[in-house]
């Protein structure tokens, strides 16, 4: 048996809020999506790099305000990347915490997405 690396399911209310806000301001790639048919909720699949994330409108399946916790690289390019996009909701910064460096975004949503990078890199 081999596990492999969980996806966390993160809960949307907005369809277009959590596209402009994954897509166009994060860069994430829609993977897929799926409804049940076309008045139902929307269940998607994006993904950045190697962070796959699932977007789902579906009551139950998520509790808004959770946090995904995820290892990154060059984290000062993604702050300079994300700051030049003058998103409206959001000026993610990177702050220096005890094992290296950090940055929070908070979704339309509440869900918190806390990009880290260890001290050793560069």
């Amino acid at each position: 048996m081999h596990l492999q690396p969980a996806i966390p399911v993160l809960r949307i209310f907005d369809v277009d809020k959590a596209k402009a806000f994954y897509l166009d301001f994060l860069d994430f790639t829609l993977d897929w999506e799926h409804r049940f048919s076309a008045d139902l909720p929307l269940y998607a699949q994006v993904h950045r790099d190697g962070l796959i994330l699932h977007l789902t409108e579906h009551y139950g399946d998520a509790t808004p305000g959770s946090t995904v916790f995820a290892w990154v690289t060059d984290l000062h390019a993604l702050e300079q990347q994300l700051q030049a996009k003058r998103y409206p909701y959001a000026r993610p910064t990177v702050e220096p915490v005890d094992w290296g460096l950090q940055m929070q975004i908070r979704d339309p949503f509440g869900n918190l997405l806390r990009l880290c990078q260890h001290g050793d890199q560069p």
